[in-house]
This record gives structure tokens, sequence and C-alpha cells, in this order.
């Protein structure tokens, strides 16, 4: 089989694999859509593992089931997790799924950037979701990120009436904004430096769009009857962005930092300023835990979020390289998916 074979950012090749030979409790899955995600791109993370098969944004037809697997069957429409947690240890009884052991280890073999994929019983197990007749293969491939965003707003405490200031226009930010207008929050106000996708969140339900070189700060006050934000998602890793987002947030407000940073970045934080004047909770999200991929599914489903106008970009699997510098430089992008078999 033919798969995109990482080496770094600029540097992505076709090459062939043998196909995965499957196991008991296991799947085989024909990959019909795989989107690429910002984490992708991340090259000081993913290079210390290369060279690699990237992509877990997957949906695909079950082309085999092995012995003992009796929820799928051959032809059946999936969607998968790559990372499943345990479900049994102190941190998945508590709630915290995305931080257990087992979640960090289990994978896909190889990743999603190939045109078929083994499924470990484990995930098989805890990780699968069928895709409704309704929808498609490419508007499946939402259902990991937007679960790791129900579960970053869960954790946010988001609610409804509330201003939700969404730092970063990118995928993510798009998600967050569609989905926290879908919730109900009273006003969702977005920045980026990209006019492209300040358009964009304009058009996916923001009630402000500004360009993050503006004094932020000030620009939410005006918008917002001279309040700031009640809640602020993070969604780029830039320095300048975190600062804006603990200079943004109102009094008793949260700020929930959905991206990483470059290594050793560290942000100046008044303990006075923020914790003990004016109760400010600082906080973040990880993935999404197996309830949170059966809501998004739902959501998707119900046609609650617009995914399907969300993409950008449909390319083959020889176009992946491509696909990863549209990412990267994150401009005139929103959602690019990669069709193996196209």
């Amino acid at each position: 089989m033919r798969v995109a074979m990482y080496y770094n950012n600029k540097d992505i090749r076709v090459e062939e694999m043998p196909v995965p030979r499957i196991g008991t409790g296991e799947l085989l899955v024909r990959i019909e859509a795989s989107g690429i995600c910002g984490s992708d791109v991340m090259e000081w993370y993913r290079i210390k593992k290369a060279p690699q098969v990237l992509g877990h944004e997957i949906a695909g037809e079950v082309i085999e089931a092995g012995d003992g697997v009796d929820r799928y069957k051959k032809g059946d429409r999936v969607v998968a997790s790559h990372h499943v947690p345990c479900n049994t240890c102190r941190h998945c009884l508590s709630g915290h799924h995305t931080v257990c052991d087992t979640l960090r280890r289990t994978n896909f073999d190889p990743g999603g950037f190939a045109e078929y994929v083994r499924l470990p019983a484990i995930n098989v197990d805890r990780g699968v979701y069928p895709i409704p007749d309704q929808v498609s293969f490419e508007e499946a491939t939402f259902t990991e990120p937007l679960a790791c965003v129900l579960r970053a707003q869960r954790i946010a405490g988001l609610q409804p009436g509330e201003t939700v200031l969404v730092i970063g226009s990118g995928i993510a930010g798009l998600l967050h904004i569609e989905l926290a207008c879908t919730m109900g929050a009273g006003r969702v106000i977005a920045t980026d430096i990209s006019e492209a996708r300040l358009e964009a969140a304009s058009a996916f339900g923001a009630d402000a769009a500004i360009h993050a070189s503006k004094e932020i700060p000030s620009e939410v006050r005006r918008v917002n009857n001279g309040w700031l934000a009640d809640k602020i998602l993070v969604c780029t890793g830039a320095t300048s962005a975190n600062l804006q987002a603990l200079e943004s947030v109102e009094r008793g407000g949260t700020v929930l930092f959905f991206a990483p940073t470059d290594p050793g970045v560290t942000l100046p934080v008044s303990v006075n300023e923020l914790f003990f004047r004016n109760d400010i909770t600082l906080t973040t999200s990880y993935a999404g835990s197996p309830a949170d991929h059966v809501t998004a599914m739902e959501l998707i489903r119900a046609g609650r979020l617009n995914v399907s106008k969300m993409i950008s970009h449909r390319l083959s699997l020889s176009e992946t390289s491509n696909g990863f510098q549209l990412v990267a430089e994150a401009q005139e992008s929103t959602k690019v998916i990669v069709e193996p078999h196209r």
C-alpha cells in the first residue's frame, strides 16, 4: 500500500509499505479521508520520531474484522480514536481520561496518511464509532478534533450568555467559535493575524473578528459593553497571544490554553493580580474522552455544526506534502483533508 512518510514538514514522501495484517480483536480499515491537524505540523515535536506515518483524524470503511470482533463487520463506515484510555485507572475513574497512561501509549498502525490502517484490539474495544448514513467520510474526520473542542469547553465551564474570546481562528478556533455559538454563548469574539481567517471566523458565527495586532483588551471592551471576556480559548501557541489572553479576561473568568507553545516558553504570571485579587482560572485541555467522541459525532449528524464548509482543500496522498505546507503556513487554508484513494 502507499503511505505518506513524514521526514519533516518539507519532506513527505509517498512510499510503499505492506498492508498491515490484523489479529484477534482487530480491524483493517480502508482510509477514505484523513484530516491534517495543526499538531501534525509541530515539527519540533514530530521530528523526534521521524520517519513515521502521521494522521489521526481518520474515517474509512472496514475491510476485514479479526476473530472475536462482533460489533463491526466488513463494509461498516467508521471513525476511530488513535489514543484510547484504559477506563480503569485513577485518572479515568475521576474523569481525566486524557491523562491516562494507556491513552498516551496507544495508536494506529501506521498513521492515517495511508491507504489502510490496522486498529489494535484496544482501539476497537473503546475507540471506534459508526458513521451515520447522513454523514460523509469528510465530515466524519471532524469527530476527533470536535471531541477535543467539546472537552475544552467543558473544562473551561462555558455557560450560556457568557462572552467568549477565541484567540487564533485556525480550524481549532473555528470549531470553538461555532460550538460556543451553538451552545448559547452571549457574544463570541475572535482574533487572528490572517484577514482570511478573520473572515472565516465571522462566517462561522463570531460577533466580532479583530486583527491580533490591535490592542485586544481595549477592543474586547469596545465590543462587549465595557467588559473583558468571561472565557478565553487560546488556540495558538504564540507567546503574544498567550499574553493577550492574560490581559483580556474578566474578573472571575477563565483562560484555557488549547494549543501548546514551542519548547521552553514561559509566561510571566502575577499571582496577586490574576489569582488573589481577580479570581482568574488558568487551565488547559488535551484530547477528548470516548464520551466526547460520541457527542461530537451526534452534533455532526444533527447538523448543529456545519463542518463541511470548513474544508478548504481536498488532496490526494501524493499531495500530502502540499497539505502540510498549507497547514504550517496558517494563512489561506482552514481544513485540509487527504483522501488516500483519490
